[in-house]
């Protein structure tokens, strides 16, 4: 093999490599769903599992939830949901544990399900009022007038 070979076997290399698709990554995809009744879950489920790529599909009639496996898109699943003409929402719930503080007023949702909350934004947080301020620089050591009970 001489270098013409060589350059030969590089072209082809890089010329097969630009030409493969990239696989898509397994995900899992939840959805909140309007659903009222059985048939509205197993319609939801029909059109769910058609969706290109989907290995599984889960409703949950009670939670009003229905999760998709498989090489999926969220956008694709969305749309395919939207088209039963009922309301769908990504789902927006997560575990209590895991937002730092799960009781402020865009968290806490009375519709959530049983140790869930809205998923927010770490910058959604506790505002401190002007009370609380002023107590913390009553007790300061830095405030020279600071009470000085011991």
């Amino acid at each position: 093999m001489g270098v013409v070979g060589t350059i030969e076997y590089i072209s082809d290399v890089l010329s097969s490599v630009k030409k493969r698709k990239k696989k898509k990554q397994m995900q899992t995809v939840s959805l909140k769903i309007r659903m009222d009744c059985e048939g509205c879950a197993r319609k939801v489920k029909s059109v769910l599992s058609s969706v290109k790529g989907a290995k599984s599909v889960d409703v949950d009639l009670k939670q009003q939830k229905a999760t998709v496996t498989g090489y999926v898109e969220a956008k694709k699943v969305l749309e395919a949901a939207k088209s039963t003409k009922k309301k769908v929402e990504l789902w927006p719930y997560v575990p209590y544990t895991v937002v730092a503080n799960p009781y402020i007023s865009q968290a806490y949702d009375k519709k959530a399900p049983a140790n869930h909350v809205r998923a927010v934004p770490v910058t959604a947080t506790v505002t401190e009022t002007t009370v609380d301020d002023h107590y913390t620089t009553m007790f300061s050591d830095d405030n020279p007038n600071a009470c000085s009970i011991m």
